[in-house]
């Protein structure tokens, strides 16, 4: 049985552990904040009883109670000695730093609760000690935006190759249905010519091969896919560069039947032999 990459985040309140987990589940990780450590030989069973369907694993754990290290430390040997890949990160930042922290978002340090925050911070920083020695990696966080964070998780991972690619998603829709409020870039085509107003292309849809050759009779309609295409080709690279899980493009017309669905078949072809296999959703193709 091939054995699980598991990655152990650890550190000190306030250091991004949480939003380091957010970048492994970007990734393709399957992640599970909070988790007990007693809990992790368990946990661990259950992942392999899964058919190899969990394979990278990343999960959040502190370690505050001296009486929990040993057996934590021990779990962890015993899970390398099976074969499985194991990796402890921990995060650290300045004390200044984690001051701050909680101050913005105006939460007491949960080991010392009633006390000032800095107290807090000093004795988990003091509990942490030898669980910070045991590190394979240890990431200081002080100076670190979110995104330096994310592209920092992308390296330290299995690689961006073996992660999870941005997913780019084409979505025709009708305007007077309304904007799709999960697009991230919008295309409109009603300047194109309309086959709503041809009688035999009425019932017709934009899948239908006589309404695609009214659409694409419009040079306006061929100019319109080129410059697209060369537009996405420079976007998605830009997006991909940024760490996006994914992407989505709504391309709309009046009613969504006609015009954009056959912008929206046209250019998931282009891109298709670009090596972007984006996938496409009509909407509004059966409303009225």
């Amino acid at each position: 049985m091939q054995g699980l990459h598991l990655v152990i985040v650890s550190g000190l309140s306030g250091s991004g552990k949480t939003y380091m987990l957010k970048c492994f589940e970007d990734l393709g990780y399957f992640c599970v904040d909070n988790l007990p450590p007693a809990l992790l030989p368990t946990f661990v069973e259950l992942c392999l009883q899964q058919g190899g369907e969990v394979k990278k694993v990343a999960l959040g754990i502190d370690i505050r109670e001296r009486g929990f290290f040993g057996d934590f430390i021990a779990n962890l040997d015993r899970l390398k000695a099976l074969g499985h890949s194991v990796e402890l990160l921990f995060l650290d930042a300045r004390d200044e730093i984690l001051v701050r922290r909680f101050s913005e978002s105006r939460r007491p340090h949960p080991l010392l609760p009633h006390a000032p925050v800095l107290e807090g911070v000093q004795l988990e920083r003091e509990r942490l000690l030898e669980l910070r020695g045991r590190a394979e990696r240890i990431i200081d966080t002080s100076d670190l935006t979110v995104h330096e964070l994310k592209d920092l998780v992308t390296k330290l991972s299995v690689g961006r190759d073996e992660g999870r690619p941005m997913t780019v998603s084409l979505l025709s829709f009708g305007y007077k249905f309304g904007v799709p409020f999960e697009a991230d870039l919008l295309f409109d085509v009603r300047f194109l010519r309309n086959p709503n107003f041809v009688a035999e292309l009425k019932a017709l849809t934009g899948e239908d091969a006589k309404v695609q050759a009214h659409v694409f009779d419009d040079p306006d309609a061929g100019a319109l896919l080129d410059r697209l295409e060369s537009l996405l080709q420079f976007l998605l690279p830009c997006y991909e560069r940024e760490r996006r899980s994914y992407l989505t493009i709504g391309i709309g017309c009046t009613g969504g039947r006609h015009r954009s669905v056959a912008i929206a078949l046209q250019l998931r072809d282009r891109l298709a032999k670009t090596g972007c296999n984006a996938t496409l959703r009509h909407r509004d193709l059966g409303k009225s």
